[in-house]
């Protein structure tokens, strides 16, 4: 037995039921047969013939009939639905995002004011000085090229400065 693989785009492919015609169009088709025995039996005359009822299962047989047409592929029940629902549709979306609606309700957060010390001269701690001497002994040091003066940063921000001693 041979087995063949549909595409799944291939989706939309309508069976051939009886001839050309697939199962939306026999249902059309079998509406006013239905619908039409259904009136007879219901509206008065009870089961009697009246001309009324014979003009309304022809206007049903016969519109039942158009809508079974089949164009590109549709049947018209279906071009008319599809236009229906483009006809239907809102004409402009309108979206305002100042509007409290589906928002949720979150309680207003205090905020203290801090306030920010100024500097005073007696709170400024001040930085030690160095002499003459070891300043130069410093800046010989920096600047002598076996020193290895490096400047690394750190993950956070800080700064290391590494200076390998010289042994004189």
């Amino acid at each position: 037995m041979k087995a063949t693989i549909v595409p799944a785009q291939v989706t939309t492919v309508e069976d051939r039921i009886a001839g050309n015609l697939g199962l939306s169009q026999l249902m059309l088709l079998a509406v006013p047969v239905f619908g039409g025995s259904l009136l007879f039996a219901i509206l008065p005359p009870s089961m009697g013939l009246a001309m009324y009822k014979l003009v309304v299962i022809t206007i049903v047989a016969v519109i039942c009939c158009i809508l079974s047409i089949r164009i590109k592929g549709r049947i018209i029940l279906l071009w008319l639905v599809m236009i229906l629902r483009y006809n239907v549709r809102p004409r402009l979306y309108l979206f305002n995002k100042n509007t409290p609606e589906y928002r949720e309700d979150y309680p207003a957060v205090k905020t203290e004011k801090t306030t920010i010390q100024e500097a005073t001269p007696s709170s400024i701690v001040p930085m030690p000085r160095l002499d003459f001497h070891e300043a130069a002994r410093v800046l010989a040091r920096i600047e002598n090229p076996d020193a290895r003066l490096r400047f690394e940063t750190t993950k956070k921000g800080g700064l290391h400065v590494r200076l390998t001693e010289i042994e004189e």
